[in-house]
């Protein structure tokens, strides 16, 4: 565990905030119920809305580990997301639930189930955007909350 995430442990005892995530690839196949997102970037972003306005990455390696922690983590509350992918005819959107991650090296294997949306067998460029709304704190959710210490700092 880095020694941010450590930090953001910590922060979580104090604060809460809901955070949407964003990872990005470079292409993506679909095939029996499995995503897989190949070439990812190497971390994952988040950002949270108002009044906190809190962002930041962390390794995607960090938000696949952290999936099962804590109360009502993403392995008992499955999180929904959209993932939007780019071809040479246009972009599609498709709403799906997230289940059982699987990272190795720079592919991203998650269990889907389609919410709304055809997911294509393969497509281009792609975001999925992971939304935790009805997520309790957690270590990922804060992953940023450094800021605030930073931000306080400035201010004294």
């Amino acid at each position: 565990m880095s020694e941010s995430h450590k930090h953001m442990e910590a922060i979580v005892q104090a604060d809460e905030i809901e955070a949407l995530f964003v990872q990005t690839a470079g292409s993506m196949a679909y095939h029996n119920g499995k995503l897989t997102l190949h070439k990812l970037a190497p971390t994952t972003l988040f950002f949270s809305d108002r009044p906190d306005r809190v962002t930041g990455h962390l390794s995607s390696e960090e938000f696949v580990s952290s999936w099962n922690k804590g109360k009502d983590s993403f392995a008992e509350t499955p999180p929904n997301a959209v993932l939007s992918i780019f071809h040479t005819d246009g972009v599609s959107d498709v709403v799906v639930e997230l289940l059982e991650p699987e990272l190795s090296d720079d592919q991203l294997t998650y269990t889907v189930i389609i919410l709304d949306g055809e997911m294509p067998a393969s497509g281009g460029p792609n975001s999925l955007f992971i939304d935790t709304i009805g997520r309790p704190l957690s270590p990922v959710s804060v992953a940023g909350a450094r800021r605030r210490d930073d931000r306080r700092d400035r201010r004294r």
